[in-house]
């Protein structure tokens, strides 16, 4: 008997001992080769990655090496930041676990006078002010490439070649744009070099050497950041697959050959920007030359446009004087000009990534965007003017060039939003079907094209934006006055990404709002707001009594007084009484405030445990009776 239980218990021992090391193993192989199940329960699936995001991330050809600077200890006192950089942390885990190691995330403390902080400035990361005991606060992210070792694993330091970018900043403000901004770093720095752009334009837009004109400042940042090829439209047979964006800035006289070069772009995929204008202002050509042709300074692509379901008058500007701009005078008096116009955050599109961050553009003698009664594209608004515009003839704008104030004679706004910017999507087919027996013809896009159209080229003049200053023996310096080339930067880096970065758009912000407490708050505020109001009457009317008793006073003697301190009690009593209940309508939304966190409380503290436990119990009664039937 003694025999069969050690043999009993020896079984039992060595196939427990069996059953840990097949577990441990099946763990080890699962972590090393099995990618870990994720579930996404958020309302608004927040870590979920969007397909676009999947793609860049599943083509990125070198090991990338992010690094997170975030200051730990300068930020204890800011929840609301610690809380946006646990969002950003848990994004970029996302993003490694993606990557099949070809993304590694490292997190960096950037602590006050440490070679870390060094080189969070050295890699561009802009710093922020008001961190705990003044110090400064570094939130943004490094992206380095790091070229791969024998065994296809990523050097830890970086060798000299290295592409490095850099996220200045974690805004908050930007977080439905986080996933687009991640996504973009991770695409330039699998980009081998930077994008082509073209340029098109009647314009001086490059300066003019010979007269040691300098490029205007808006071609020069573009020069920064990307190639630009200039493109002479005279010659224009064909765009290049390597231009990855084509501006066109007031497209005048465009041959045959030039538009339908621009058609077969857009149907191949190609991203264009073209800046049209009904009013150049640095438009030079003469008004009526030699031979008495006249020039409006007006550009257009009619024939483009019809095919895009676009509608544009050249010959029309619209005036918003809500929104216009002061300038100077010849003789030196200043005036509102309602052609010119300073557009700001209420007529920026915010929820588009090239003008969310925006604050305001200039602009000058703008035309409008709309779409045909018959078209099927799609016209998503960047700016747009206030409801206090009107629509007047280019040429009365032309004619008002000295006295600005003659554009207010029986101004009339029209209620309405002129669209001045905006994207036009939707399956384009070309405006050249007759051309359709030419080899290579596109006869209609693969998809949605997508095209910006933008009813204004001076926004693009340095003038409108720009001032310039220069210190004593100093180098000359440039100051924006408004985020016009901000926005043309954008622009050019949105387009030039792949299809996969155009297709992220913003996501929803991870932050819940108490919208239970917050409907709580705005009923007090309107019983606040009615009694406050209340009281404000009351008071007119008493000033008003007292007002009359006034003259009255000598005539009447002490009687007068004493009406005016009867006057003077009652206001004074009906007063309490009004603070008083104001006081009651604050001390029941608290309560009710108070009441609404005890539930949650509850339901958090006590309900839930208690029924987990519950459940935990009864299954545990449950098992322990069937084994003891089974015995």
């Amino acid at each position: 008997m003694r025999r069969l239980t050690f043999t009993r218990r020896v079984r039992v021992i060595g196939l427990l001992v069996l059953l840990v090391a097949v577990s441990v193993t099946l763990a080890m192989a699962g972590s090393r080769w099995m990618r870990a199940t994720r579930f996404d329960l958020t309302s608004d699936r927040l870590y979920t990655l969007t397909p676009g995001t999947v793609r860049i991330v599943d083509k990125l050809r070198a090991p990338l090496r992010l690094t997170l600077y975030f200051s730990e200890h300068s930020t204890r006192d800011l929840p609301q930041l610690r809380s946006y950089e646990q969002r950003v942390r848990e994004l970029l885990q996302e993003m490694v676990a993606r990557s099949h190691g070809r993304l590694r995330l490292q997190v960096v403390d950037p602590v006050p006078y440490s070679d870390d902080e060094a080189a969070a400035e050295g890699n561009g990361l802009s710093p922020l002010s008001g961190g705990t005991n003044g110090e400064r606060v570094f939130f943004g992210l490094v992206g380095t490439t790091l070229p791969g070792t024998q065994d296809g694993e990523a050097d830890n330091e970086t060798r000299p070649g290295a592409k490095t970018l850099a996220i200045p900043l974690f805004d908050p403000g930007r977080e439905t744009f986080l996933e687009y901004d991640v996504a973009k770093l991770l695409y330039e720095l699998n980009e081998p070099a930077k994008p082509h752009i073209g340029v098109i334009s009647s314009l001086a837009v490059q300066g003019n050497p010979v007269l040691g004109e300098e490029p205007w400042t808006v071609i020069r940042q573009l020069g920064q950041l990307f190639e630009v090829k200039t493109l002479d439209p005279n010659k224009l047979d064909r765009v290049g697959d390597d231009i990855q964006v084509l501006l066109l800035i007031h497209p005048k006289h465009l041959s045959e050959s030039a538009l339908y070069a621009i058609d077969q772009y857009v149907l191949r995929g190609g991203h264009l920007v073209a800046f049209v204008d009904p009013y150049s202002e640095l438009d030079t050509t003469p008004f009526v030359d030699s031979n008495g042709v006249i020039d409006d300074h007006d550009s257009d692509l009619r024939r483009l446009f019809d095919a895009w379901g676009v509608q544009f008058d050249p010959q029309k500007v619209v005036l918003d004087r809500s929104r216009a701009l002061r300038i100077e005078l010849a003789d030196n008096s200043a005036a509102n000009h309602p052609a010119m116009l300073g557009l700001t955050g209420q007529e920026l599109n915010h929820g588009d990534v090239t003008t969310a961050s925006l604050q305001r553009i200039n602009l000058s003698s703008v035309g409008y965007l709309d779409l045909s009664p018959k078209a099927t594209s799609r016209l998503i608004p960047l700016m747009q003017t206030s409801t206090d515009a009107e629509v007047v003839p280019a040429q009365r704008v032309r004619e008002a060039t000295t006295d600005p104030n003659a554009l207010l004679d029986g101004y009339k706004a029209d209620n309405t939003r002129y669209v001045v910017a905006a994207r036009v999507r939707g399956a384009f087919t070309s405006a050249f079907p007759e051309r359709a027996k030419q080899p290579g013809y596109i006869a209609q896009a693969k998809g949605n094209a997508e095209v910006v159209l933008v009813a204004d080229t001076d926004l693009l003049t340095d003038r409108l934006w720009v001032s310039y200053s220069q210190s004593l023996l100093g180098p000359l310096q440039l100051s924006a006055l408004a985020n016009n080339g901000d926005f043309v930067t954008n622009l050019a880096d949105n387009l030039s990404g792949s299809s996969e970065l155009l297709s992220i758009r913003g996501r929803t912000s991870s932050q819940r709002p108490f919208t239970r407490v917050q409907a709580l708050q705005a009923a007090a505020d309107q019983k606040f707001l009615a009694k406050k109001q209340e009281l404000q009457r009351e008071l007119a009317v008493t000033r008003s009594r007292l007002s009359e008793l006034q003259p009255a006073k000598a005539a009447r003697g002490d009687n007068a007084g004493s009406e005016q301190r009867t006057e003077i009690e009652q206001f004074l009593q009906r007063q309490l009484a009004i603070n008083k209940e104001l006081r009651d309508v604050q001390h029941q939304l608290n309560g009710e405030i108070d009441a609404l966190g005890m539930r949650l409380k509850f339901l958090n503290i006590v309900l839930v445990p208690a029924l987990v436990t519950l459940f935990g119990l009864a299954y545990g009664w449950r098992r322990s009776r069937r084994n003891r039937r089974r015995a």
